[in-house]
């Protein structure tokens, strides 16, 4: 590796001397500020037999003053102390319903004012819907009642929502299991104002290998284990619909609350100590223990233990209990996995794990069901005669999935799927549940068939179909497929196998998602739901295409490339400044790593995290452009990760180049986290690019030294792989202006914000052209309306600067 004469140490400690700019916010362009000040749509539920709807609505964005809240990070976790509940909440600010086939949208009365509602959840006999209202002094549980549309609210402020959602309905619907808070709480540690009793200490002599990935917001010393301890402690109450309560089972630190489907039992999981400081709350020791519907202790079931060393490798697994959840299928039967390789994919077994049931009352011990080959993905519950169980296996990327018969013994595992997960076209689809008589998801049978969900993505375009699977035979059958090329047709759900209506959203490019009934055994027998507008009126006439293109090995790649609308395609006399927006995926085989899965009939919706705002602006946009990185056989992706990711980009550029619309001297790239990562990758290993947008990305690897994304390896196993990789020990090669984005807060593992902070360093103290923004109060996505706009502000402002005008070539 090339050594780098400036000191490092002399970066860091001149900081203080780069000038820095005093920026209030600014707005983008009109053209741009017309397509990201837009009203969003409702979020619809709708009840299992489809009649009745809910309609939720939420701002386009937070604001600054939602950002700006006391906040403790804790285990994992980022909470509002204040009320009690995550700080990261999106909150819904007014509902609506729909009742029947009445097709008028009727508001819910008597919301709280203001409402920050979230947790929404129907009743078992839907007729109900519950929710969570955060009020300025804490969390409130309140009811609406559908047929009436009102709203009431059942509790006081105390509800405790720091581990998720604090409700649960009872099996009658005429209740609601709570979290509340503790009487007298302790008051909360301020750490700036306590002065420790002592170092902390964290121990490894036992020589144990212990590799874990780069967590944020871990506990920290005494204070954080106290205040979390604190926060998360809660007692369980039963809340009766007119309002009533009482006490249903002691303070504890509770997890995790679930009836069976016969409302008989309750399995509660609760957190316990010892805590950790390098790993997050679901690593934490937990407790699992059964009571009847009445709060009497049954059984504990599972009892899991400090969960800091782990095996190696993307399949390791705890050793124990794990999955524990309750049989869909049946009134009050446990099951749950256990490894058999010791939880270590390095282990050469003939099964990975395997598959346990445990009936109620839970005297006599648990049952093996069967042995699974590799590891456990996920089991689909029908009847007593029918399940699918999923397994998989990341390094070879194998998923299977088995039809079995629960009620034998050591059943047979009919194989049924058997595919490389990333192989998109021969995606199978996915098994039709529907509720049955608990108010369980289960797989739906009708005479001895089941039907499977297909996206239906081909080489020829995207399909999406339903087939019907028999169970005897193992065969399927062909009952629908879309046949639209101008319009994209999503599959919902089955409402009525026999009669065949089906619940389907159908969307263009043009055309916001609306919701239909679709009856397919009657041609053109379609019906309206809902009439969503489109709120992008501004770009509904750009040009929008899926381009098909080859990598100098002949990987087939592709890209949604988009035009302005008054571009002439058949002249071409201008060539545009072209945007490329990316994200680079690992393969382990080139034929999944060449199919396409976008459709250019999806709707275009704009974001923050998209270039498509530009084709206003006169610029070309391949959005979306595939970037594989492929390993096949022994050969890992990462080992040629460079001249892949160059590779990527030229022919993305050499594609558009060839149509003909492009100044190939005035391109730019960007990507957001390990996009970021590619872009400044591909600024310092090319000389393809005139400009480059990094946002919230991780530049220097040896600080995720046991690995990122999908590689395995440690930095010491392959430290050349790591350092080839980082933009940050090839800083010296970087002379490509950059602008460097990042949240002040990034919650996501890896990437801190110290990221961007030290290579920005090392850019500027090496001369290279760079811009660094820190954007206040953001985490690892960006969700303030001041910081979009002012984000979006300097990406226009960065690439007017130095693509657009930098030269303006025409024929």
């Amino acid at each position: 590796m090339k050594i780098v004469k400036t000191s490092l140490l002399a970066l860091f400690l001149t900081t203080s001397m780069f000038a820095q700019e005093n920026v209030t916010y600014q707005k983008p362009s009109k053209e741009i500020l017309e397509l990201a000040e837009f009203d969003r749509a409702p979020t619809i539920q709708m009840d299992t037999k489809k009649e009745n709807m809910l309609l939720s609505y939420r701002n386009t964005y937070k604001t600054l003053e939602d950002l700006n809240l006391t906040e403790m990070k804790l285990g994992g976790l980022r909470i509002d102390p204040t009320v009690n509940i995550s700080s990261t909440l999106t909150y819904i600010n007014n509902l609506k319903v729909r009742i029947g086939k009445n097709p008028q949208e009727i508001q819910v009365k008597n919301l709280p004012s203001n409402p920050r509602i979230a947790n929404i959840s129907w009743s078992p006999d839907e007729s109900k819907i519950a929710f969570t209202h955060t009020a300025p002094k804490g969390v409130e549980l309140w009811v609406v009642d559908i047929k009436t549309a009102t709203a009431t609210k059942l509790s006081e402020a105390n509800l405790n929502a720091n581990l998720g959602n604090p409700m649960t309905w009872f099996k009658d619907g005429t209740s609601i299991l709570v979290k509340t808070m503790v009487p007298n709480r302790p008051a909360l540690i301020d750490p700036k104002n306590d002065l420790p009793k002592g170092p902390t200490v964290s121990t490894a002599m036992e020589g144990t290998v212990s590799q874990n990935r780069t967590y944020q917001d871990l506990l920290k010393n005494k204070a954080d284990e106290d205040n979390f301890e604190n926060l998360t402690t809660a007692e369980l109450y039963q809340i009766n619909l007119d309002g009533t309560k009482k006490l249903f089972k002691e303070a504890a630190m509770y997890a995790g609350e679930s009836f069976s489907p016969d409302g008989n039992y309750l399995m509660l999981t609760t957190l316990e100590k010892p805590f950790s400081y390098i790993v997050p709350l679901s690593r934490f020791p937990m407790s699992t223990s059964i009571y009847d519907s009445k709060g009497t202790f049954i059984k504990t079931v599972n009892e899991v233990p400090l969960n800091e060393i782990m095996p190696k490798g993307f399949m390791a697994v705890r050793e124990g209990k794990r999955s524990m959840n309750w049989r869909a299928d049946e009134a009050a039967t446990v099951f749950y996995v256990e490894a058999l390789d010791q939880g270590d994919p390095a282990n050469e077994v003939p099964f990975r794990d395997e598959l346990f049931v445990w009936k109620a009352p839970f005297t006599n011990d648990a049952v093996s069901l069967v042995k699974i080959p590799q590891r456990y993905a996920g089991i689909s519950w029908g009847d007593a005669n029918t399940a699918i169980l999923h397994d998989q296996w990341f390094d070879t990327r194998n998923i299977k999935a088995y039809l079995l018969n629960p009620s034998e013994n050591n059943p047979k595992l009919n194989v049924i799927e058997d595919r490389n997960y990333q192989d998109t076209y021969s995606d199978p689809g996915d098994f039709e549940t529907t509720k049955n008589s608990f108010g369980r998801y289960v797989l739906s049978i009708e005479n001895n068939k089941l039907y499977l969900l297909g996206k239906g993505f081909t080489p020829e375009g995207q399909f999406p179909f339903i087939d019907e699977f028999d169970r005897t035979t193992l065969k399927t059958k062909r009952l629908y497929q879309s046949q639209y090329t101008d319009k994209v047709e999503s599959i919902i759900s089955i409402l009525d196998a026999k009669k065949g209506t089906v619940l389907v959203s159908i969307q263009s490019s043009t055309e916001y998602p609306n919701y239909y009934f679709r009856n397919i055994k009657k041609k053109n027998d379609l019906k309206a739901i809902t009439d969503f507008k489109n709120p992008f009126e501004s770009i509904k006439d750009v040009y929008k295409e899926v381009i098909q293109y080859k990598r100098e090995d002949g990987l087939e790649l592709s890209g949604t490339l988009y035009l302005p609308a008054n571009y002439d395609r058949k002249s071409k006399k201008e060539k545009l400044p072209l945007l490329i927006w990316a994200y680079p995926t690992e393969y382990k085989d080139k034929n999944s790593a060449g199919q396409v899965t976008t459709n250019q009939n999806e709707f275009t919706f704009p974001y923050y995290g998209s270039f498509v705002y530009w084709v206003t602006k006169g610029y070309a946009v391949l959005d979306d452009a595939a970037f594989p990185i492929v390993g096949e056989g022994t050969e890992e992706p990462n080992d040629t990760y460079v001249s892949q990711l160059v590779a990527n980009g030229k022919a993305a550029i050499d594609a558009v180049d060839a149509l003909g619309y492009i100044d190939r001297k005035r391109v730019g790239v960007g990507g957001h986290s390990y996009g970021a990562f590619m872009t400044a990758n591909l600024l310092t290993h090319s000389d393809l690019f005139a400009v480059g947008i990094a946002r919230s990305g991780a530049y220097n690897r040896t600080l995720t030294p046991f690995g990122f994304q999908y590689e395995q390896r440690n930095y010491w196993e392959v430290p050349e792989v790591y350092n080839t990789m980082s933009p940050f020990m090839n800083a010296d090669k970087m002379k490509t202006p950059m602008l460097l984005v990042h949240g002040e807060a990034d919650n996501n593992p890896g990437t801190f914000t110290l990221q961007t902070e030290r290579y920005f360093q090392a850019l500027k103290g090496l001369g290279a052209p760079v811009r660094m923004v820190i954007l206040p109060k953001e985490s690892h996505s960006y969700v303030a309306k001041e910081n979009i706009l002012h984000l979006l502000w300097e990406q226009d402002q960065f690439l007017e600067k130095y693509l657009k005008q930098t030269t303006d070539t025409k024929e």
